[in-house]
């Protein structure tokens, strides 16, 4: 029905659903569905003198005009939030009074940052040490694969969860493809431990018993920032939670057969082809999803090859023409 109307528009204009309803011999609501999904992927402008008259855009015109839509709506996203960040920096530094002789953390700084790998890790075993009640953590990235690290974390995760401190992590869905930390995952949830799993996460962090937080630096060191300040931690929380209520319990593909890794394969592209839709290049597709560019350009070929597309351009126009997403948006009353 998108193509007919579409191709009814560019021929006659006409934008009006009874008009375009008759001509096509379909129901006036499903002609004006149609017309309104066109609408929003730009592929059809209304005559600004006249809402029942328009015109539909070339593919090229009504891609570019959709990725500024979307580039300018990322944008005022990214600039709230640094607004958010940079009140809370403010906040923290006005903290002048000092904490209770009580309070946890009393006479440390609200706010640390430490220089290296090795103060981070000593820190952290320090803070694991002393962990009674809960540690909360997001593990973005392929840092927290990396099989280096993932066996003095196991030893950590151990001695906590062995001494009754909930565990719960979130990881990136692509973790389901890495065998060692699958074999992680697996050992820690013998044990207790809790995993979920998103495409996309809001970025590092490790929170213990709410009183201490541990936050990447905006560096290429692998230092951090350590955190003991209440009111940010309780910030901190909140993100974290509302992530992990929409991330999906961590299942081995290995446990559903070949399947389940199809179904795992099927939902990374899904969301790939989403952010391709989106115009958004191979190097920000990676670090968002928490791939290798090198994966990224794989996953990228092999859309183009089942799409038959010759370009991302091409891919992109023929998913925002066939609606092979079938996002939310595309419902009636939306």
């Amino acid at each position: 029905m998108d193509r007919r109307v579409y191709d009814h528009v560019r021929v006659h204009g006409s934008l009006d659903p009874a008009v375009l309803a008759q001509a096509l011999g379909a129901d006036v609501q499903e002609a004006g569905i149609a017309l309104a999904r066109l609408i929003r992927r730009h592929l059809v402008r209304r005559d600004p003198a006249d809402p029942f008259q328009g015109r539909a855009l070339p593919a090229q015109e009504a891609l570019e005009s959709l990725t500024a839509e979307t580039e300018a709506r990322i944008a005022v996203e990214t600039a709230a939030h640094q607004q958010r960040l940079a009140a809370l920096r403010a906040d923290v530094h006005r903290v002048t009074r000092p904490a209770r002789p009580d309070a946890p953390g009393a006479g440390l700084d609200a706010v640390t940052v430490l220089p290296d790998l090795a103060a981070v890790n000593s820190l952290l075993e320090q803070e694991a040490a002393r962990c009674r009640y809960e540690v909360i953590a997001c593990q973005p990235g392929d840092v927290s694969r990396n099989p280096a690290n993932l066996e003095p974390a196991l030893v950590r995760d151990r001695a906590l969860l062995e001494r009754g401190v909930r565990m719960r992590t979130l990881q990136q869905h692509v973790v389901r493809f890495h065998a060692p930390t699958r074999a992680y995952i697996a050992a820690a949830t013998a044990l207790g431990g809790e995993y979920r799993t998103a495409h996309e996460l809001f970025g590092r962090l490790i929170v213990f018993d709410d009183t201490v937080a541990f936050l990447p630096t905006d560096t290429t060191t692998s230092g951090a920032v350590v955190v003991r300040e209440p009111h940010l931690i309780a910030y901190l929380r909140g993100i974290f939670e509302q992530a992990w209520t929409h991330a999906t319990a961590f299942v081995d593909p290995n446990s559903l057969g070949a399947e389940g890794f199809g179904q795992a394969a099927r939902d990374i592209d899904t969301t790939l082809l989403k952010l391709l839709a989106a115009g958004l290049k191979d190097e920000t597709i990676a670090r968002r999803l928490g791939m290798s560019l090198r994966t990224v350009r794989r996953h990228v070929a092999d859309i183009l090859e089942r799409l038959g597309a010759e370009s991302r351009f091409q891919a992109a126009v023929i998913v925002t023409r066939t609606g092979l997403l079938g996002t939310r948006d595309d419902e009636p009353g939306r």
